[in-house]
């Protein structure tokens, strides 16, 4: 009756408690893992947790090159890193900015520049009530972005190959946080968008060129505060737009020119002989 009357649970405790044929005390079997509360699913960014700025990266390619150069190429190595590890402080600095007034609004600006909507809202609004000047500087505006987009969504993001940085790791507080784009980091896309509308309209429509400069400016700052991009990624994506917008801009005016000839009258025409 005695062993027939315990438990599995009292014959084991038995078992394990008395000695083994050696002598030594019998190993105590694992307890069981309790499971860990679910408070839900944690957003995960895309990347490893460090994603090397990508000055660092074209250092590691330039020594893996040449593993021994001369004293020009060991100082171009060396200020890249040194760039590099400026890119990622800045990045952390803005990361540990106490802005909570700044959160929101930040975060749903850096969301609503998704697709050019910003510029494309301002281009329409300049087609419908802008005359002919409007007209010309918003199509101009559109060209920009189509040009912009092309070459950094394109050849320039796959050339770059850079991930996305890790905003967990490097300290970005989750209430900024957007959608983490799929696409690689270098250089922002959005950052080029503000900046080729802004100085392509701006250039034509000089009452203009302050507030969408200022724009772009929020813009841009937003993709680095939401923790998507690296502030080289905005400043290399700046650049390009700034230039693409300013290309723009030439050409508008000298087909603007162009036709503004053909309309002028000559010196002989219309005179009666």
């Amino acid at each position: 009756m005695g062993l027939m009357g315990t438990s599995t649970k009292e014959r084991q405790s038995r078992r394990d408690a008395a000695p083994s044929p050696t002598g030594r005390p019998r190993p105590m079997p694992p307890r069981p893992q309790r499971p860990l509360p679910d408070h839900g699913p944690r957003p995960v960014d895309v990347g490893p947790p460090v994603a090397g700025p990508v000055e660092e990266r074209l250092a590691d390619k330039l020594s893996t090159a040449r593993p021994v150069g001369s004293a020009e190429h060991v100082w171009v190595m060396a200020l890249l890193r040194r760039l590099g590890r400026y890119d990622r402080a800045v990045y952390r600095s803005v990361a540990q900015l106490s802005t909570p007034l700044l959160d929101e609004p930040l975060r749903r600006v850096s969301g609503f520049a998704n697709h050019s909507k910003p510029w494309f809202i301002t281009a329409a609004g300049l087609a419908l009530f802008g005359g002919p000047h409007g007209r010309r500087a918003a199509l101009t505006g559109v060209a920009a972005i189509g040009a912009t987009s092309l070459m950094v969504n394109q050849p320039m993001k796959m050339i770059g190959d850079r991930r996305r940085p890790n905003r967990d790791h490097l300290g970005v507080p989750q209430q900024r946080w957007v959608t983490m784009p799929s696409s690689t980091s270098f250089p922002s896309g959005h950052s080029a968008s503000a900046a080729a509308f802004a100085v392509a309209v701006g250039d034509l429509l000089p009452a203009l060129k302050g507030p969408l400069r200022v724009a772009a400016l929020v813009v841009c700052f937003s993709r680095v505060f939401t923790g998507v991009h690296y502030p080289s990624d905005v400043l290399a994506g700046a650049t390009v737009g700034a230039l693409f917008g300013r290309a723009a801009s030439t050409v508008a005016r000298r087909i603007a020119g162009v036709g503004q000839k053909r309309k002028t009258p000559g010196p002989g025409d219309g005179a009666s002989p």
